[in-house]
C-alpha cells in the first residue's frame, strides 16, 4: 500500500465513477478533495487557471474530463492538467477514457508523454446508464428508443471501475498500465433492456430507432447541443466496434469483472427503475 502524505483530488468527484472513487478512498481513510467548480478551491474545466490550485497538496489525483474524451480539445486540456499537477507535486495521475475513441487515445498518449505516473482506465459503455443517465427515464415509462440495431457492447460495471481507479490511485504496481475494462460478455441494447424487464418483472420494450428522430428527442428534451453531438459520435462511430472482452478487471484487481444481469438485479431491487425510486 502507498503511505498517504496528501490528499487525493477526485476530478468529476459527483459523476458516476467519481463519487463511487471519492467513497472507496475515504473508505482506506484517504484524505479526499472533490475537483469541481463548487469545491474549494474551485476546479473549472473552462478555467485552466485555477487547475494548479486544485492540485496544491495532492499526492494523487482521478481524472474524468466532462463532457468525454471523445470532445474536440480533449487531448490539449489533458496535456496542460498534466503539466499543472506536476508542477503542483501530484505525480500520480489516473485517467478515465473510453474504448475505440479518437481523441480519448490521443488525451491518453498526452497523459503518457507528460512525466507522471500514470494508469488509463479505458472503459466499455457503462452499465448504470441504464439506471442514472439518459436511458433511465424511458425505462420508467416502458420503452427505450435509440439508434442501434445488433451492435454487441459488453457494458462494464462502474464500480469495478471504481475498484481499479482506487487500486491504482493507492497500490503499487498500476503505473504504465493502460487496463481495458469491459463485462465478461457482451450483449445488444436490446438484450440489456431484456436483462432488465427480467430483473423488475416489468414489460419493458426496446425500439430502434433512426440517428434523427434520437437527436430530436434530445432536442425536445433540452438536453445540450455538445452532449447531443457527442451522443450521435458514440453511437455512429464507436459502438460496435468494440464488441470483444477484455481482461482489465482481472489484471487489475484478480477477480472477475460483473454480469449485467448481476448489476440489473440489484438496481432494479433498489428501484432504479420504479416510479419514484431512486436512480443510484
Amino acid at each position: 500500500m502507498t503511505t498517504h502524505t496528501g490528499h487525493t483530488l477526485v476530478i468529476g468527484g459527483s459523476g458516476k465513477t467519481g463519487a463511487r472513487v471519492a467513497d472507496r478512498l475515504r473508505s482506506r481513510d484517504v484524505d479526499v478533495r472533490i475537483g469541481s467548480r463548487s469545491g474549494t478551491p474551485a476546479f473549472d474545466w473552462e478555467d485552466p487557471a485555477g487547475w494548479g490550485s486544485a492540485f496544491a497538496g495532492a499526492q494523487a489525483a482521478y481524472i474524468t474530463y466532462y463532457p468525454d474524451l471523445a470532445a474536440p480539445g480533449a487531448p490539449e486540456a489533458i496535456g496542460a492538467l498534466a503539466d499543472q499537477a506536476l508542477a503542483a507535486g501530484t505525480r500520480r495521475l489516473v485517467l478515465l477514457s473510453g474504448r475505440g475513441e479518437e481523441e480519448a487515445q490521443r488525451a491518453e498518449r498526452a497523459l503518457q508523454e507528460s512525466g507522471a505516473e500514470w494508469t488509463v482506465v479505458r472503459c466499455a459503455w457503462f452499465d448504470q446508464n441504464f439506471s442514472e443517465s439518459y436511458f433511465r427515464e424511458p425505462l420508467l415509462h416502458g420503452e427505450l428508443a435509440l439508434p442501434a440495431t445488433d451492435q454487441l457492447e459488453p457494458f462494464v460495471d462502474v464500480d469495478d471501475i471504481a475498484d481499479v481507479a482506487v487500486a491504482a490511485l493507492t497500490e503499487e504496481g498500476h503505473a504504465g498500465e493502460v487496463y481495458e475494462l469491459t463485462g465478461p460478455r457482451a450483449i445488444t441494447f436490446a438484450d440489456a433492456v431484456e436483462e432488465i424487464a427480467r430483473a423488475t418483472g416489468r414489460e419493458l420494450r426496446y425500439q430502434p430507432i433512426p440517428m434523427a428522430d434520437f437527436e430530436a428527442g434530445l432536442a425536445a428534451e433540452g438536453v445540450p447541443a455538445d452532449v447531443v453531438g457527442l451522443l450521435r459520435y458514440l453511437f455512429t462511430e464507436v459502438l460496435g466496434h468494440n464488441a470483444t472482452t477484455a481482461d482489465g478487471v482481472q489484471r487489475a484487481l484478480g477477480r472477475e469483472p460483473r454480469d449485467f444481469a448481476d448489476y440489473a438485479r440489484d438496481a432494479a431491487a433498489a428501484g432504479a427503475w420504479t416510479p419514484g425510486g431512486s436512480a443510484g
